[in-house]
């Protein structure tokens, strides 16, 4: 039988929740590349999932910690979706997906791994993606080095900065 290493989902599954919510950093933009943060707007950013399902994967947050969609300005709501938009824009430029899985969990119930701050997530999928390691081996294969997908977003972030 073969084996599959994927030791970086371990600091995940046995890690400490967070002190502090990783989606409250509007005022520590010093902290961005640590955080694989990618581009900030005027109410919201994107940022790097540290433990994605996929290359690219991305979230969209408000700056503004709640989960109640309601509590959100017209201004807010509207950055948040040009940011899922220009995020498409750039996977698409950049890792050439075939489509998105694009949403939001509402609730530890719904399957939000942070519940008390909402934040979209943006999964590009490639035609024939979806292979026997999810179902098998409740493991997902992700081909390249997060710094590296930070390094290549980043960039094309700044090509498209004058979109948001």
């Amino acid at each position: 039988m073969e084996s599959l290493w994927a030791p970086w989902r371990m600091e995940y599954i046995k890690g400490e929740s967070p002190k502090e919510c990783i989606f409250c950093l509007k005022s520590k933009p010093e902290e961005d590349r640590q955080r694989m943060v990618l581009f900030r707007g005027e109410h919201s950013f994107v940022i790097i999932n540290r433990y994605p399902y996929t290359n690219g994967h991305l979230m969209v947050a408000p700056y503004r910690h709640t989960v109640n969609l309601g509590d959100f300005t017209d201004a807010e709501l509207i950055e948040v979706h040009r940011l899922i938009s220009l995020s498409c824009d750039v996977l698409k430029d950049c890792v050439n997906p075939d489509g998105f899985n694009v949403g939001l969990n509402i609730g530890r119930v719904a399957g939000a791994g942070i519940d008390d701050h909402l934040h979209y997530h943006i999964v590009p999928r490639w035609s024939g993606d979806t292979n026997f390691m999810p179902v098998m081996a409740d493991v997902r294969v992700v081909p390249q080095h997060l710094e590296e997908t930070y390094e290549q977003l980043r960039a094309a972030f700044d090509k498209f900065r004058n979109r948001a």
